[in-house]
């Protein structure tokens, strides 16, 4: 069983990995090494493109590793990537002991705890494992379904309206909720939109700073434009501040397929009513964020274009955070009838 000095030290992994951007496609991971008296000798979080969580730790630690702790919040990885095994990189710091809050769900690096035993080194799951979860939600969701977790984003004034009769919809929300926006997106590694929004709104679908500027292009996520509307290439979405995929269908099942092997596994899904009601009506919506704007349009177009004809096709949304962002409303949920989910 964990001690409360190993559990402590879980707790401040969980910690680094929650400071660290976005990892995606990879797992975002911490670890704390914990040296042979129990004091914390290194501490490290997985590099998106670099170096894991295990060796950024290992590397702090050096020698004061030998014979100590090192304590995980992801199962460390067998496999040869970008970087080494973690589980080489362990044994050859000749750790005693590891302790993992949750297990590896992909095949292809799955098994470490396995090489861990087989090496003698005495190893421990599960700590704090409901902790550690929220870390790696949608990464997970992903690996195990074969297909992106998809967050639906949408706008809307109070009487459920995203754009006025002309088709302008910039801005029913207010400035705090553009920037709490930027949040979501960068833990997702692709933005989507649909063809007529793209036309609408010429949006660039990146993420930016609190200055409007974007962020360094290795945070950027792929920005996917979806429909089979030829957009003119002087259109922002076409700029060199980040990738751009073009995927001409309106089927919801074929773009994941599309993003799935391009290794995609969070879908920020926002930009345009028919697209997001193509995924609605086939089930391809994971987690719904709407920004309410405390005011009223009488007329335009609604968020949602599904195919409800009566109220017996009223799908429910089970709420998980509900809080004020400025003047607006941000509401969170799980469409149907999944259990709640706490999202980092």
């Amino acid at each position: 069983m964990a001690s409360e000095n190993e559990l402590d030290a879980m707790r401040r992994a969980i910690d680094a990995a929650r400071e660290r951007s976005s990892c995606l496609p990879n797992p975002t991971v911490g670890c704390v090494v914990l040296g042979a008296d129990g004091a914390e000798v290194g501490r490290g979080a997985t590099v998106r493109g670099g170096a894991h969580a295990e060796v950024e730790a290992l590397a702090v630690a050096g020698d004061r590793a030998r014979g100590g702790t090192a304590v995980v919040t992801l199962e460390p990885c067998r496999h040869v990537g970008n970087t080494g095994p973690c589980t080489d990189a362990l044994i050859a710091a000749g750790v005693a002991r590891v302790v993992v809050a949750e297990t590896d769900p992909n095949p292809e690096a799955a098994g470490g705890a396995e090489v861990l035993r087989a090496a003698g080194i005495d190893l421990e799951t599960g700590v704090l494992a409901d902790e550690a979860a929220p870390l790696n939600h949608a990464w997970r969701f992903a690996v195990t379904h074969d297909r992106p977790f998809v967050t639906w984003k949408y706008a809307a004034t109070l009487d459920g309206l995203s754009a006025a009769p002309d088709g302008s919809s910039k801005w029913i929300t207010g400035p705090d909720a553009r920037h709490d926006v930027q949040q979501f997106r960068a833990q997702c590694d692709a933005i989507v939109a649909g063809t007529g929004a793209v036309l609408a709104d010429d949006p660039r679908l990146t993420v930016r700073d609190a200055d409007d500027l974007p962020l360094p292009f290795d945070r950027q996520p792929l920005r996917v434009v979806v429909g089979e509307t030829t957009i003119p290439s002087y259109f922002r979405v076409f700029d060199r501040v980040a990738p751009t995929l073009v995927i001409q269908t309106r089927e919801p099942a074929e773009v994941l397929q599309r993003l799935a092997q391009q290794k995609i596994r969070h879908v920020w899904l926002e930009g345009g009513p028919r697209l997001a009601g193509g995924f609605w009506n086939a089930g391809l919506i994971d987690r719904v964020i709407g920004y309410i704007a405390p005011s009223m349009l009488g007329s335009g177009r609604a968020a949602l274009e599904g195919e409800a004809t009566t109220l017996a096709d009223l799908r429910p949304i089970d709420i998980t955070d509900l809080t004020t962002i400025g003047p607006d409303i941000r509401i969170i949920g799980t469409p149907g009838q999944a259990p709640r989910e706490t999202y980092p």
